[in-house]
Order: structure tokens, then C-alpha cells, then sequence
């Protein structure tokens, strides 16, 4: 596949794959996110690649899905097609961050909202700038459960994920680093090499051994219920992406979402 919305560089043994449309904030095309699962499954199927960075070009990470692009797809789909569309391409994205069996570190800088936390927090490290800040503004903006991905009770305590996502709020990155969502949040001018540093620590492990070992860690969270907390809550998403109310709100224009969006992340 030739990428066009992600970069895909590698340095030794690590890839890095960024996120590549900065004049859009980095939002997740179609198109972005094809791209980003054809480089994770070259990076799955390279013996050379031990450890994938996950990034964002210019200055944010992701401002989330790109609504305009959704919702163009979205009003020629049905019901039981979007259901389909969503649980392969948002929440089976997620999945297959979390599943890939090389470690993944994501590299946060400034905006990281709602799909951007998804791929952010389906990682298995975050590092992040001290400008960084991470956001889940649907439930206001767009009137549906949060992202397809509930990832935020998993990655957050349960009183401080409810806060973020009943209010629209925003999370600092040093909030995210206290709440223990976050590994370390450096200045924005060190992050790519602080997380370059960490990524080839990583990589001198032996391979073999350390899928076994992440198999192992994600297996602890699925036993506790995380694969099927998360399969739980994308039924009920769908069911609220295509409520009334839901519509009421699509229905007075994208561009007015985006906005609000914007007015509750603050």
C-alpha cells in the first residue's frame, strides 16, 4: 500500500508511524486509518521491527476521526451496515493495537481527542509532551456513549474517566502521568528523541520472549475483563450513535459539532 495519511520510517529495530495530515489536525481519515493497519501488520509480519512508535506530524497527535469523512460514509450506510463498518474499522483498530504482539509506545503531542485516545491509549506505553492533552468531548459534541473504544476506565480510574467524559473535559498531560494513564511527559522538544531512547531500550530485549511476555500482560487485562468490557460497550455506542437525539444533533451540521467539540475540550 502506498501511504499517503501516515509516515512510515524505521530506525533499527523500531518503526515509527505517524499520523500525517497536520493541516487537519491529524484527524483519522478513512483512508488514515487503512494505512495505519497495513503498517502494523508489515510490523507484525517483519522480523526487524521490535518496536512500533505510533506519532502524530506537526503539532498534534489526533484531533479524533474526521467527522466530515465519517458522516459522508455514515449517510450511505444502514443501521447493521454501520455496525459492521465501525466494529472492523474503529473498535478492530483498536484491537489491533492492543493485540500486536511487538510492544507499541505512543508519542502524544498537543491534541489527543476522542479517536486519537483510542489509538493513543490502545497502545502499551504513552509518552507525552508537556503541551499534550487528551479528551473524549462526544458525549456533548455528538450525543453517543463516548468512542466506539472505552478504553478510558481501563486507562483512568472509574471516578476520574466519568469526570472526563460526562463533562467533555480535557486531561493535561501531567494530570494524565498523576492518574497513571500517562509514563512520562517531557518537554515538547525532547519528546521525539525521549521516546526513540525508551523504543530502542525495548528493542534490545529478545523478541520471542517479549511477545510472550506482552501476550501475557494483555491476557492479565482480559481476564479481568477488558476484551469484553470493551465488545460490551461498542453494542451500546452503536445503539446511541443511532438514537433521535443522536440524529437531532448530526442533523444541525457537522461543522457545528466540530465546534462544540472544541468549546467542551477546553
Amino acid at each position: 500500500m502506498e501511504y499517503n495519511d501516515i509516515t512510515y520510517e524505521k530506525t533499527g529495530a523500531v518503526l515509527r508511524v505517524c499520523h500525517n495530515r497536520p493541516d487537519k489536525g491529524n484527524a483519522q481519515s478513512t483512508r488514515l486509518l487503512a494505512e495505519l493497519d497495513d503498517a502494523l501488520a508489515r510490523a507484525k509480519a517483519d522480523s526487524e521491527v521490535h518496536v512500533v512508535i505510533i506519532g502524530g506530524q506537526g503539532k498534534h497527535f489526533s484531533a479524533g476521526h474526521d467527522l466530515a469523512d465519517g458522516m459522508k460514509l455514515r449517510g450511505d450506510y444502514t443501521v447493521e451496515q454501520h455496525w459492521h463498518w465501525e466494529q472492523e474499522h474503529f473498535l478492530g483498530n483498536a484491537m489491533r493495537i492492543w493485540d500486536l504482539p511487538k510492544p507499541t509506545i505512543a508519542e502524544v503531542s498537543g491534541a489527543c481527542i476522542a479517536g486519537g485516545f483510542m489509538v493513543a491509549n490502545s497502545c502499551d506505553l504513552v509518552i507525552a509532551s508537556d503541551d499534550a492533552y487528551f479528551s473524549d468531548p462526544v458525549l456533548h459534541s455528538m450525543g453517543a456513549a463516548a468512542v466506539e473504544a472505552l478504553l478510558h476506565p481501563w486507562v483512568l480510574n472509574t471516578r476520574k474517566a466519568k469526570e472526563l467524559l460526562f463533562t467533555g473535559g480535557k486531561i493535561s498531560a501531567q494530570d494524565g502521568k498523576e492518574w497513571g494513564m500517562v509514563n512520562h511527559v517531557v518537554p515538547r522538544a525532547e519528546l521525539e528523541d525521549f521516546t526513540m531512547q525508551m523504543a530502542q531500550q525495548i528493542a534490545k530485549a529478545p523478541p520471542h520472549a517479549t511477545a510472550m511476555l506482552k501476550r501475557s500482560l494483555n491476557r492479565t487485562a482480559d481476564i479481568q475483563g477488558y476484551r469484553n468490557s470493551l465488545n460490551a460497550h461498542f453494542d451500546t455506542h452503536t445503539v446511541s450513535s443511532s438514537t433521535k437525539e443522536f440524529w437531532d444533533i448530526v442533523n444541525q451540521g457537522v461543522a457545528k459539532m466540530v465546534s462544540e467539540g472544541k468549546k467542551s475540550g477546553k
